[in-house]
């Protein structure tokens, strides 16, 4: 069986722990019990022996006799007696059985109405003669000792249970506060954060010391992301000044020359300049939003409001492209967030569409809400993505030839993506059948 969280974890030891406990109360009483009724059966087979007599010296009045002996006598005051002959009829004793008892030993319950005797234990022996002699003997020193035993029990095992709950329920609260400083770190951290850590106390405990070795890791993570990032911000940067200069020097000379052939190869050269520079624009892009500034900047607004503005300005360009573009029927969802973001997100998508779409291809537009959640859907009934590229479409640089034959950076939808992250959402690749379906999904404010 497998425990998966903390209060799973805690009420099994704590189920574990009440049945072993009462388990084991149980146990010491079950042996309690015993152990003073084999005491008592001891004690009146002696007493039994006593009375009763050598086996030839076995007459009536002489174990009457010894009876009213024992009786008077201190060690033997509280042991009842009776003396029966063959007809069942009384021949001496100091008490009185409603019922008769079997031969041997048995136990005496309140219900058999001995005066000043709860509990007990009796012998009935045959000693010759037609006569049986019984020997009673109480099995609680005083009135109610099973009752006060019994408090004793709860009083002791309910302080233990008792201390072992109070003990369980802080470790749970220490442990479970500690948990959640880790994770809203976490959190903090994949929104963008990468300057969070966890509170570190100084008890040098072992929580201090883990939460220690936890920040030197982010510390680390974060200083090799750092780097990389760096890395690629630097290549971009330094590249699209040089980049946008040859660009600038190719379109010069394209006003200069006049051969069809190497004024095709000028605006080749000055179309794949643009590529360039878009691509280096889109890495800087990503990083920026990647950094999580923008979310400072947020407001309250209507993701369908947004939507209907996005398709309207889109339609023309959809439709001069050969396709076709359906609105659905935009849900109103008040989200938190930048809508000129957002806008850039609807923008790439219905973009890429069209690019990697037919002419005649139908793109689709919607928005839809949960309880929790606002989702955009882009659809098309295009060519789609196989599932085993869709993991690859929103990796940087990726490329899809096997299924999409246009060209691109690759960096479309690691873009959107940055932004859906910014906003605490997700962005999910599902198939139109026919098609492609970009569903995001962000918090409603």
């Amino acid at each position: 069986m497998r425990f998966r969280s903390l209060r799973a974890l805690t009420a099994a030891f704590l189920l574990t722990f009440v049945v072993a406990t009462l388990g084991t109360g149980y146990a010491i009483h079950a042996v309690t019990v015993r152990t003073i009724e084999r005491l008592v059966d001891r004690r009146i087979l002696v007493v039994n022996d006593d009375v009763a007599g050598l086996p030839g010296d076995r007459r009536a009045a002489d174990i009457v006799r010894r009876i009213d002996a024992a009786i008077r006598q201190r060690d033997t005051g509280d042991i009842g007696f009776l003396l029966l002959d063959a007809q069942g009829n009384r021949l001496g004793g100091n008490i009185t059985l409603p019922r008769r008892l079997p031969l041997g030993f048995s136990t005496i319950e309140r219900e058999d109405r001995i005066a000043g005797l709860s509990e007990g234990r009796a012998l009935v022996r045959d000693i010759g003669n037609g006569m049986t002699l019984t020997t009673i003997a109480e099995t609680e020193p005083f009135d109610d000792y099973n009752a006060a035993r019994l408090r004793i029990y709860v009083i002791g095992f309910g302080s233990i249970l008792l201390i072992v709950l109070s003990g369980l329920v802080f470790l749970v609260v220490t442990i479970g506060r500690r948990m959640r400083l880790v994770r809203r770190t976490v959190e903090a951290i994949i929104d963008g954060d990468m300057t969070r850590r966890v509170p570190v106390d100084r008890s040098g405990s072992e929580f201090a010391q883990q939460a220690f070795a936890f920040n030197r890791m982010l510390d680390r993570i974060a200083d090799l992301m750092a780097s990389i990032s760096n890395v690629s911000n630097d290549i971009a940067h330094d590249l699209r000044t040089p980049l946008a200069r040859l660009r600038s020097h190719l379109a010069v000379a394209l006003r200069r020359v006049d051969d069809k052939a190497q004024r095709d190869d000028l605006e080749t050269a000055i179309a794949m300049s643009d590529a360039l520079l878009e691509m280096f624009a889109a890495m800087l892009r990503i990083a920026e939003i990647e950094g999580g500034d923008r979310r400072a900047a947020f407001v309250r607004m209507d993701l369908a409001s947004l939507a209907d503005e996005i398709a309207t300005m889109m339609h023309p360009v959809v439709v001069d492209s050969g396709r076709t573009l359906v609105v659905g029927g935009f849900a109103r969802s008040t989200i938190v967030g930048d809508r000129q973001l957002l806008g850039q997100v609807l923008v790439n998508l219905i973009e890429n569409a069209i690019r990697h779409t037919p002419p005649g291809t139908r793109i689709e537009i919607d928005v839809e809400t949960t309880t929790a959640t606002a989702c955009l859907i882009v659809a098309d009934d295009g060519p789609g993505i196989l599932p085993e590229y869709r993991g690859t479409a929103l990796r940087r640089f990726g490329r899809l030839d096997p299924s999409r034959h246009d060209q691109g950076q690759g960096l479309g939808l690691s873009l959107v993506e940055a932004i859906v992250r910014l906003h605490r959402g997700t962005m999910v690749l599902e198939d139109a059948k026919p098609g492609l379906r970009v569903v995001i999904t962000v918090p409603l404010a």
